[in-house]
């Protein structure tokens, strides 16, 4: 099989693995959370349940591809996107729910930073573009997946809504078996000890390396505005009149901006550099989400979400490709790993936050001191590249 081919095939596994999984996540999951009793800050921790997975699990999957090779990391991953979607309709309180989710987060914590690898693997030179392109067709379906979640909970409810996710994640495990990949590098000792010892080596590489490390920040700081607009932009656009379609829709544009942008922002990254678009994208972020709880009109609501949309796709596009460009060959996996695992900090800490803010303060100000941590972020790695020099 040919890089292009393997490279199609990817893709095409990315977004039927992200249609099913953002079907369920966005915005339905708040609201069925809701509709189960739970409050603001339940709800933060329902949504940010499968997050916290990533968290500890992104590196060490990301360390094992770079073992064992990346094909059985996928694998599991795929499984982990379309067996627990069949299990939501049997949910009837929140304690299951949160345990739920934190199975369900297997599937972005093994499949991610394996595939990200993959990637940069297949496409050394063109990495900014392969990437954008790449995380572009996640994001297509992720752009589905609220769109549909949405418009299938307003019109059959959350059963229906649940099991046509799990489809989505079948048809992608069926993709999966006609994708082929080299081999795994061939290891000379076995048994526990020995591949404890290699994971050790590959997380002390990464971690001594301040630019990965920073970059990686960058992108965490990113994932919890984006953490919390998942959270409760659903509950913000009922409450100033929107219906659970329209709320679908914020995302679904959203996520098309990104779709658009990623594979272009990914091709400008490769000619003019990683840096400058990583700090104008989370200035976009950060700007744009200020603003949306001060908006209450439809279509006001629809334009910042594109902004915000356009933003993240910079950051995205940028902050993947340089962590591949910083980390060495051996290392690839745990390197995206890292990357995986502060972003899903900031994932998971985002609802959280947001949660706890909104409840004591208000939307307006929760999301002000939320936008702020992207302009410290962007400062910090703006000093840190700069010292780097």
């Amino acid at each position: 099989m040919t890089p292009r081919q393997s490279y199609v095939l990817l893709c095409s596994i990315g977004v039927f693995c992200f249609l099913s999984y953002n079907l369920v996540r966005m915005p339905v999951l708040s609201l069925f959370a809701e509709s189960l009793g739970a409050g603001p800050e339940a709800i933060g921790m329902i949504v940010s349940a499968s997050t916290l997975t990533g968290v500890f699990l992104k590196l060490p999957s990301g360390a094992l591809s770079d073992i064992y090779g990346r094909r059985i990391l996928l694998r599991i991953g795929v499984l982990a996107f379309g067996v627990p979607p069949f299990f939501y309709p049997l949910v009837s309180d929140t304690a299951t729910l949160t345990a739920l989710r934190f199975m369900h987060g297997l599937a972005t914590a093994i499949f991610a930073p394996s595939a990200l690898a993959t990637v940069a693997e297949l496409y050394k030179e063109r990495r900014g573009a392969a990437l954008g392109t790449y995380t572009a067709c996640t994001q297509a379906g992720s752009l589905l997946g609220p769109v549909i979640g949405g418009w299938l909970y307003y019109q059959a409810g959350f059963p229906t809504t649940f099991v046509t996710a799990g489809i989505f994640g079948a048809i992608a495990l069926v993709i999966f078996f006609s994708l082929r990949l080299n081999p795994p590098p061939p290891r000379g000792e076995k048994g526990m000890g020995p591949l404890i010892a290699d994971m050790l080596k590959g997380f002390r590489i990464v971690a001594k390396n301040t630019r990965v490390l920073v970059t990686s920040t960058t992108d965490g700081a990113k994932m919890i505005a984006n953490g919390a607009l998942m959270a409760f932009l659903p509950i913000y656009g009922l409450s100033v009149g929107l219906n659970p379609g329209e709320v679908g829709l914020l995302f679904g544009v959203q996520g098309i901006t990104s779709f658009f942008s990623k594979p272009i922002m990914g091709r400008v990254s490769d000619r003019v550099g990683r840096k400058p678009l990583i700090l104008a994208g989370l200035c976009i972020c950060a700007v744009t989400f200020v603003l949306i709880p001060h908006a209450t009109w439809f279509p006001v609501l629809l334009l910042l979400s594109a902004g915000f949309g356009y933003g993240e796709a910079v950051v995205t596009s940028s902050t993947s490709a340089f962590v591949a460009d910083l980390s060495e060959l051996k290392t690839l996996g745990a390197g995206m790993g890292m990357q995986g695992t502060i972003g899903d900090i900031g994932h998971a800490s985002g609802p959280l936050l947001a949660g706890f803010l909104i409840a004591s303060l208000s939307y307006q100000n929760a999301f002000a001191l939320i936008a702020s941590i992207q302009l410290t972020a962007a400062a910090l790695f703006w000093l840190t590249m700069r010292k780097c020099a």
